[in-house]
């Protein structure tokens, strides 16, 4: 695995987002305190701090889409990917753009889903077949 990221951001609930996080998307929790805690992140280090989200507009064009931005997310094997859009629409989970494969049979062919969570921070996750199609040129 490459080296894990690092990426802070602001909630406005630390028990939904400890319910989401956890529950939803299987993060594991780390260390906390009244005002931030920090998840294992599919190997990643998620540390959420109370305060104002950050602003995002539906500005990016994906397909005949347009999503949220600024957003963040993962890249997951597509058996995982799978396995995590299952739980989601399991629990009913509102997505932006549901889980779909975009790129069918194209250099970087890849499987989608944007949703938020409960302070509205767009997360996107991404499925690939196999590692080389990440990088993927057309």
């Amino acid at each position: 695995m490459p080296v894990p990221f690092h990426f802070a951001f602001h909630v406005t609930d630390l028990d939904a987002a400890r319910a989401f996080y956890s529950g939803a998307l299987g993060a594991r929790e780390g260390r906390s305190t009244d005002t931030w805690v920090d998840f294992d992140f599919f190997g990643h280090q998620l540390s959420l701090h109370l305060g104002e989200p950050f602003a995002n507009a539906a500005t990016g064009k994906v397909g005949d889409h347009m999503v949220p931005m600024p957003h963040f997310g993962v890249v997951l094997p597509l058996d995982d990917w799978n396995a995590l859009a299952a739980r989601l629409e399991e629990r009913q989970t509102d997505f932006i753009l549901a889980p779909s494969v975009r790129f069918k049979g194209e250099a970087g062919e890849q499987w989608t889903m944007f949703f938020r969570d409960p302070s509205g921070n767009p997360i996107e996750v991404k499925g690939f077949a196999k590692d080389s199609g990440v990088f993927a040129a057309g």
